[in-house]
């Protein structure tokens, strides 16, 4: 059996489940999320923890899926995920308009990248994001999509990166040129 798809998963006061048709609702204080979960698997439900159970051993591998998609789904309506992104370069920030962001980064323009439903963006001293929200993947997805509008150069170190990321520095040509004629 799946060791991730046999852990129950917690679910606190305040949090409704409703299966029915391949279809789960998890509904909480920070929202609701809907969590496609395939007819092999079945869903117990008792004295506040969820059971994944599987029909047979074909199914295996759908097992621990499910029951990680739903726990994410539980723990983002309760509590939320959150992604932290850093810009670096002289003149980069960005500032919420509305619905959406305004980037400067370095272009002729400032790019304008619209804030989808469901996620929240804030934005400390013009330099760090914060991209919150319910759903785990809703959440990587924008702060991907943010740290493609420039993604950290390997030269100059210059871009939008994750908190914490850690860049590979290229010498480029002068220390290229340095290091063989030494």
């Amino acid at each position: 059996m799946s060791r991730i798809g046999r852990k129950p998963i917690p679910v606190p006061a305040g949090v409704k489940i409703n299966t029915g048709g391949g279809k789960v609702e998890v509904q909480g204080p920070k929202g609701r999320l809907f969590v496609l979960v395939p007819s092999q698997i079945k869903l117990e439900q008792k004295d506040g923890v969820l059971t994944a159970i599987r029909d047979s051993e074909e199914h295996r591998a759908l097992h621990g899926l499910a029951r990680a998609l739903l726990a994410n789904a539980v723990h983002g309506v309760t509590q939320g995920f959150k992604k932290e992104l850093d810009i670096v370069g002289v003149g980069y920030r960005a500032e919420v308009k509305g619905k959406a962001v305004a980037f400067a980064l370095g272009k002729s323009h400032p790019i304008e990248f619209p804030i989808p439903e469901g996620i929240q963006i804030s934005i400390e001293k013009q330099t760090h994001i914060v991209v919150s929200g319910a759903d785990k993947a809703q959440v990587g997805q924008v702060a991907a999509d943010i740290r493609s509008l420039r993604p950290p150069d390997p030269y100059k170190q210059k871009g939008i990166r994750i908190t914490g990321e850690r860049l590979k520095k290229k010498a480029g040509k002068a220390g290229v040129k340095a290091g063989a004629a030494a």
